[in-house]
């Protein structure tokens, strides 16, 4: 898309945004003047129905008419408060990825595009649509497996997402390229690394056999795990643009009274809730980043099951071992410790003063203790966390922001089941677990594992290395005593490359000569 097309694309949404009365509710406190004088001048163009709604509603009405690429960038920034502010970010938190319906002969061109394979070989039977989303849509179908008939659900791609994202995503890279050029004090939040997060993210969202790959790798993760599992691939049904996967039976968990009815523990819900995802984080480094109520199903068998795996999340060891000994810290009251992981992470510079910042960092643990446990949120913990380094020049880290976010929306659905829920009670056995295996003797035994590994393959490589460097070294010797040449090929492919500028060149000069001769002419 070209830079003319971006900004053209930029007035569109600059223009909804005010028409839907975004621009005018947008805090204003720390606007220079004239900033707060155009934001005003905005709200004389908003619709009188906007004025009357809260921003959330607002913005969510915005978005919706900007179609669904947006409905996903906004869910997107949702989980990105350290860039679009804490109240930005819960506003965006309630956008609602519902969309209409696209027609059924769509889909059965998706799947048979993306299967080589009729869909009436596919399936016994395939639904109308029953839900449908920015990026794809569900229908219910049958298949037939060891004799018998299984009901599936079958998510499809909508038809032409990924052009309209590419072109929306182009708008985003604008955006950021300009908020870095002219807003210098937000480079630190690096907004154009964001967008590039956004655009991989839509990219494997958009690729199905990744999230049924997602899919698959959780359930390994967690096939011994206690109260947990999702949903198994059909792996012969599913491509590109099309999953299989097995059809749940449960009550969602945004539906309490339901759970209540048909006789479940909530407190035991939402421990199982809690402990599984501390599971996927500290055990397994890989974890589901919107488990909000609506992928939250409750099986007959009180087992808790996830879907839609189009967002997860990675973390290494390094960054594990990071929130664990933050965890561990804060509950210890040992701040210095906290302060010096920061340092040891690499996530401060190291020109701040450890003392300095371990004192911030007891700014926020001290009025924890003392309080009932109960009432103390772990991700609000992370959250002033992040707040506080902003004071100290720590830069944006994607993954431990999407953990924070994630822990936010997964405390919320917890304290839904049971408001008086012990969130540290629930997390002591996992996060104790984690920290006894990992940041003590059995941590040097696998650092040193994992440095004889290295070392090993440092040595399988040792060969081939000499031999480049004593390739580079002969090389840096010829050109010190014989100068810089090329070889051949790539002289041949210079000369006809120069030959074709000259010859655009003199074209080009012809053209103007022409233009000017025409103009003087006309003005004769």
């Amino acid at each position: 898309m070209s830079t003319i097309g971006g900004y053209a694309r930029l007035v569109r949404i600059g223009w909804v945004l005010v028409r839907e009365g975004v621009v005018s509710a947008l805090p204003s406190e720390n606007l220079p003047p004239l900033v707060r004088l155009a934001q005003s001048f905005a709200g004389l163009f908003a619709r009188r129905r906007a004025v009357r709604e809260d921003r959330s509603d607002r913005l969510a009405r915005a978005i919706e008419r900007l179609g669904p690429s947006y409905v996903k960038i906004g869910q997107f920034l949702a989980t990105r408060p350290d860039v679009v502010g804490a109240d930005f970010a819960q506003d965006l938190s309630f956008l609602q990825d519902r969309m209409a319906t696209f027609p059924i002969a769509q889909a059965y061109s998706a799947v048979e595009g993306s299967l080589g394979r009729p869909v009436s070989e596919l399936y016994l039977s395939f639904g109308e649509p029953i839900a449908a989303a920015s990026i794809a849509q569900v229908h219910p179908a049958i298949v037939l497996r060891d004799g018998q008939e299984q009901k599936v659900a079958v998510k499809v791609i909508r038809p032409g997402v990924r052009q309209r994202f590419a072109h929306d995503l182009e708008a985003m890279f604008l955006v950021s390229h300009l908020q870095v050029r002219f807003l210098p004090h937000t480079r630190r939040l690096r907004p154009v690394e964001v967008t590039k997060t956004l655009k991989q993210t839509t990219r494997i969202e958009m690729d199905l056999r990744l999230e049924a790959a997602a899919l698959s790798e959780i359930a390994e993760n967690t096939a011994g795990d206690p109260g947990f599992r999702v949903p198994k691939v059909d792996w012969e049904r599913t491509g590109r643009d099309v999953v299989t996967m097995e059809w749940i039976d449960g009550i969602k968990m945004a539906d309490v009274e339901g759970l209540r009815r048909a006789g479940h523990d909530l407190n035991l819900l939402a421990e199982t809730l809690i402990q599984s995802f501390l599971r996927h984080t500290l055990r397994d480094g890989f974890f589901h980043a919107d488990m909000h109520q609506g992928n939250l199903f409750v099986d007959p068998q009180g087992m808790v099951v996830a879907v839609d795996f189009g967002i997860v999340g990675r973390l290494g060891k390094k960054e594990r071992r990071f929130l664990a000994e933050i965890l561990f810290g804060f509950i210890t009251r040992d701040y210095r410790r906290v302060a010096d992981v920061h340092f040891e992470a690499g996530y401060v510079p190291g020109h701040h003063d450890a003392a300095s910042f371990a004192q911030a960092i007891r700014a926020i643990g001290e009025p924890i203790h003392g309080q009932p446990a109960e009432t103390i949120s772990m991700a609000k913990l992370l959250t002033l966390l992040f707040e506080v380094t902003e004071l100290f020049d720590m830069e944006t880290r994607p993954e431990l922001v999407m953990l924070q976010k994630t822990m936010v929306v997964v405390e919320g659905v917890a304290r839904t089941l049971n408001p008086g829920f012990n969130m540290w009670q629930a997390s002591e056995p996992v996060v104790s677990a984690w920290i006894r295996d990992n940041l003590g003797p059995k941590r040097i035994v696998s650092d040193m594992k994992d440095g004889f590994h290295a070392a090993l393959r440092l040595a399988e490589a040792a060969p081939e290395i000499a031999a480049k460097t004593e390739k580079f070294s002969r090389d840096l010797t010829d050109m010190a005593e014989n100068g810089f040449r090329f070889d051949a090929q790539t002289a041949e492919a210079i000369g006809r490359a120069e030959a074709r500028h000259s010859r655009s060149g003199r074209v080009a000069l012809w053209v103007i000569a022409a233009a000017l001769l025409t103009i003087a002419w006309q003005i004769g």
